[in-house]
Order: structure tokens, then sequence, then C-alpha cells
């Protein structure tokens, strides 16, 4: 018997590389390419740092509010974190308890079988169509919950509002999580559902359409009892998951709307446009919705493309597994300049083969 047979062990999340080379395109992580809004950068030179000696307020009362005041919604509908991967932890832990499956796509973020080895919630997959696209008959079977990333990731594809519902309609004695991270992108929000369904919690993020991946803020959306059983479970093991500086910078961004409006309507112009681009030299792509493109080459395997990207300072993600995705580069859309140099490196490498 050795101190390690009692250690709990789990195959972590690999997130995308960060780089301290300042030279590097970094087109691996779906980070917004754009600097967070003038409002928050002021927000910052004008917080008092003397005050980070006390702790943080742990209702997150201020950027809860502003938060609720953005969607229309009640405060106490409003669940925040530290970051959505925080927040989508903490649905699990309280939302998923039963010894019934939850269910999840095949090829989905591959965070959610990573907490539900953690905290030994049993799961099944269902697996997307030929073209990435979820039946949503797979989830009115019996199950102990549902999660769903819409837009899903890495596919950037879209489930049509009427398909999530119908999910939810089937599903009236389990939860249904909407993971919502790249929903300002172009796809349509089930917010507008959490008043009719109280089994719905949606679940956004700062760290895409407000550039604000650093200050690590997320978001949970449904019903006051939803959220105060997620309460419940947070204060079971930390009060304070918000620093003030989150709080104080987040609740400044929420007042500078217009500015992530335009933002996300400069990444949707950049990603529409490089998207035939990108067939020209041999991609075959889907619809995205996101901030990402997913492409696989006509002839060249996405590995080497990854590898041959990756020697000329251009960061993007390659997945080995699942086997089904192994042919496929997630590509995050930077700003215009980024992305032709992208194109530029492509077209001259591809000439070539």
């Amino acid at each position: 018997m050795s101190w390690e047979d009692n250690i709990r062990r789990v195959e972590p999340y690999t997130p995308g590389e960060q780089t301290k080379n300042p030279d590097i395109i970094k087109l691996n992580t779906n980070e917004c390419p754009y600097p967070p809004s003038p409002k928050v950068v002021q927000m910052a030179r004008e917080m008092d740092i003397e005050k980070l000696r006390l702790y943080p307020d742990p209702k997150v009362t201020d950027l809860n509010e502003a938060w609720a005041e953005y969607y229309h919604l009640q405060p106490d509908q409003v669940f925040s974190g530290v970051g959505s991967d925080d927040v989508l932890a903490i649905a699990f832990l309280t939302f998923f308890y039963g010894k019934k499956p939850i269910l999840f796509p095949d090829i989905t973020y591959s965070f959610y079988d990573v907490w539900a080895d953690l905290f030994r919630i049993p799961f099944v997959t269902k697996a997307l169509d030929e073209h990435f696209k979820l039946r949503k008959e797979d989830y009115f079977g019996e199950n102990g919950g549902v999660i769903i990333a819409n837009p899903n990731a890495p596919t950037g594809e879209e489930a049509d509002l009427a398909e999530i519902e119908d999910i939810i309609r089937h599903n009236p004695d389990s939860v249904v999580i909407v993971d919502e991270a790249y929903v300002d992108f172009g796809a349509a929000s089930a917010v507008s559902l959490i008043d009719k369904y109280e089994n719905l919690l949606v679940v956004q993020t700062f760290s895409k359409a407000w550039a604000l991946a650093g200050l690590r803020i997320g978001f949970a959306m449904g019903n006051k009892k939803l959220i105060r059983y997620m309460n419940d479970v947070k204060f079971s093991f930390n009060s304070y998951t918000m620093n003030t500086t989150a709080i104080r910078l987040g609740t400044a961004a929420i007042q500078d709307v217009a500015y992530m409006h335009k933002i996300v309507t400069d990444t949707v112009k950049t990603r529409e446009r490089v998207k035939p681009l990108l067939r020209e030299l041999g991609f075959t792509l889907g619809d995205s919705k996101s901030n990402f493109v997913f492409v696989s080459h006509r002839s060249v395997p996405a590995s080497e493309l990854f590898q041959m990207l990756r020697e000329h300072d251009i960061l993007v993600r390659y997945f080995s597994k699942p086997e089904r995705i192994n042919n496929y580069l997630r590509i995050s859309i930077g700003t215009d300049e980024q992305m032709d140099r992208l194109l530029e490196v492509l077209k001259k490498y591809l000439e070539n083969k």
C-alpha cells in the first residue's frame, strides 16, 4: 500500500499553448485580437490599489447587477465565476449528481468529459452527424442532464434555437446547460428561454467577445432556484471566487456595450472575408458562427500544416483526438493583418506542394 493508491487520477484538459514571444501570431486559443474597452482601461487606472487588502464582495453585487441589466434579468438570476470554466464546473457539481448518465456530443468542448471524470459523473456522448451537426433526438432519452455548446467547439457550428428548445422541452426532469462562449459572433442565445423553462441554465464568458480573457469572468443565467443552488455549492468551498479587480473592470466593460459590438462586428467581417479565401486554397470548412474557423485541407494533412505554420511563427490549434477531427485545424480569427499573413504563408506553402 502506497500513499499514491489514494490519489485521484484524471486525464487533464490541455489548454492551448501560451507564448511570451511578441512576434508570434497567436491564433490558437480564440482570444480577442483587440484590446479591452477604453472604459476598462480607465477603471484600471482609477482603482484604489490600497483597497486590495480587503476581501472582495462575496455576492459580486455590482457585476451581477450590471450583467442582469444587460440581459433584462433579475440579479438573483445571475451567477458569476472565474471564467465560464469555473461556472461550468460548479454547475456540473450542482446539477449532475444522479446515477443516470449526462449527455453531450462526441465532438465538443473537451473539458466536459474531464469534469465528468473528476466529479465521478457518468456520461454518454452522442455522435454529431457527418456535417458536425447535433441530432436533437439523441437528447430526448432518459438522462441525468444535458450540456450543449452552442455554437459548438471546436467546430463552430450553430444549433438552431428551435432545436435547443426542443431538447429543453424533452428533458423536464433534467437540467439542460447551454454553453454559449461564442454566441456573440452570430448565433441566437437561449437566454430568451430562461423564463419559459425552469430547467435551463445558460453560460457565457467575457473571454471572447468582451476581450477580457485575462480577467477570468464567466456567468450563468437561469431561474432563481437554479442560481441559489449554485451559490450554495460555491459558498461550501470558497466564498470569494471573484476578485475585486475582476469585479470592477468587468462592471466597467458592461457599461461599454457599443465597444463590444464593434469588435464583434470587426471579427465577424474578417471571418466572412477569410472563409472563401481558405476555400480557394483547397480547405473545406463549415459555416462557423464563432470567432474561429474549423478547416481541413483536401490534400495536405492538418498535422503537417500545423507544424509548418508554427515554423513561420503562427500558432493554430491541432487536435489529434478524437479520430474524427484529427485532420482539422481550428484557426482563431485575428486582425485583418494577422489573417492576411496566415493566408500568405499557406498560399506559398501549398503552391510548392
